[in-house]
């Protein structure tokens, strides 16, 4: 085990609720916007910074562009010939992008690494984007009897789960009716002026229609165009950082903990590798515990708060037992008894996660870390929980094919 400390100094994400083909932009005017950005913000000279990689999961179809990470000299000259590379494993391609410069920083090679996620997905009708987003799952051998892909496995998840434990479809709706009023507070925030009325988390099809199975138009994340970047450093750098800014080492969060594990494609073969009596992936599980034993913390309630993969309320639902919060089958009980909500015990994606912030597939990832420096440096005003330390992310690509964890937190008591 590598036990070189990788800190975080900071970053930006672009608003989500922007349309950046109406604006007549594309994805390179996204990616100059949101890296020079997280540059002026931090205050990092990009002279300094020694290597880069990009998390982009699909700009191949809804652009036709590849290769990002050529992008990075052409938006900040100062990059120069540094090396870069991008990094793709469908909704986790900003975790992966992050791991990648954490395996860079860890070996010595380099001392900082400017990491962005990435996505426009908007210029395209709703149609063809589902046909894009299809293409992380196993194309021609699952869901091929449905309008929309990803909806319909994750409701073949949630007919699992009632089948296995029972599930109360209404606790899905409160997860989601929780991420979109915390969505109000986030600035950031794709769905911050959308209006609800009364019935609209309701079970009713006139006001919440069904998209898929049990699974209704609240409960599905958003199509989205954005992007964040986040800059990570070794401790030599950090400690120079700190000094130039007047700032304690121990005032710079670091990444305490981190996990990463992969599971078959299809959703049916993961399914059949559940525990007979127990959780329905058991992947995703480890996959957290890792990140937990290399912080060093107890279980999930050492935590001040968690930002999870919720593409649909479903997903949240599976999350909040498989990262322990409750038994096996028994989330239910951590929405009702309010533990997940914003001033809740173990607040649950108090951005808005990706149903109400909004969810650019290759930026998730790497939005989470920069929310998570955020919430441990007390920057986000509206949406901060109080005395925030240790925060625990969870992403997850495709049906949990691809899992990342970690736990960023800052050593000040």
């Amino acid at each position: 085990m590598n036990n070189q400390e990788i800190y975080v100094l900071g970053g930006s994400q672009t608003d989500y609720s922007r349309n950046w083909a109406r604006e007549s932009m594309g994805i390179y005017e996204l990616f100059e916007s949101c890296l020079q950005q997280g540059l002026s913000q931090t205050n990092i000279p990009a002279k300094d910074v020694d290597v880069a990689h990009v998390g982009n999961f699909v700009a191949d179809l809804f652009t036709g562009q590849s290769q990002l990470n050529g992008f990075f000299s052409h938006a900040e000259p100062a990059f120069g010939d540094i090396p870069t590379s991008r990094h793709e494993a469908a909704c986790a391609s900003g975790s992966m992008a992050l791991l990648g410069a954490m395996r860079d920083l860890e070996a010595g090679h380099y001392q900082l690494a400017c990491v962005m996620g990435i996505e426009l997905m908007r210029n395209v009708d709703s149609a063809t984007g589902a046909g894009y987003l299809g293409s992380a799952a196993w194309v021609g051998k699952e869901a091929q009897d449905c309008r929309y892909v990803w909806p319909r496995l994750f409701a073949d998840l949630l007919e699992h789960y009632q089948q296995r434990h029972g599930l109360d479809t209404q606790h899905l709706s409160r997860i989601s009716e929780i991420n979109f009023a915390n969505a109000k507070r986030n600035p950031n925030s794709q769905t911050r002026n959308w209006q609800f009325g009364p019935d609209s988390f309701s079970q009713q099809d006139e006001f919440n229609p069904i998209v898929e199975g049990q699974l209704r138009k609240q409960d599905c994340g958003q199509i989205t165009d954005g992007a964040a970047v986040v800059f990570l450093a070794n401790k030599s750098y950090a400690a120079e950082y700190a000094k130039k800014h007047n700032i304690k080492l121990s005032a710079i969060p670091r990444i305490k903990g981190w996990g990463h594990r992969s599971a078959p494609l299809l959703m049916k073969r993961k399914l059949e590798l559940s525990q007979t009596n127990g959780l329905i992936f058991p992947h995703v599980k480890r996959t957290f515990d890792d990140a937990l034993k290399r912080a060093g913390l107890a279980d999930v309630h050492a935590l001040d708060l968690l930002e999870v993969h919720d593409c649909f309320s479903m997903t949240e639902y599976m999350l909040i037992d498989h990262l322990g919060l409750t038994a096996p089958g028994e989330s239910w009980k951590a929405i009702e008894n309010g533990s997940i909500d914003f001033t809740g015990a173990l607040p649950i994606n108090p951005s808005g996660g990706l149903i109400g912030l909004g969810h650019p597939v290759g930026a998730t990832g790497v939005r989470m870390m920069l929310d998570g420096f955020k919430q441990v440096t007390g920057q986000c005003a509206d949406y901060q929980v109080e005395n925030a330390q240790n925060v625990g992310i969870f992403n997850l690509g495709g049906s949990a094919t691809t899992c990342a964890s970690f736990v960023i937190g800052t050593d000040n008591h």
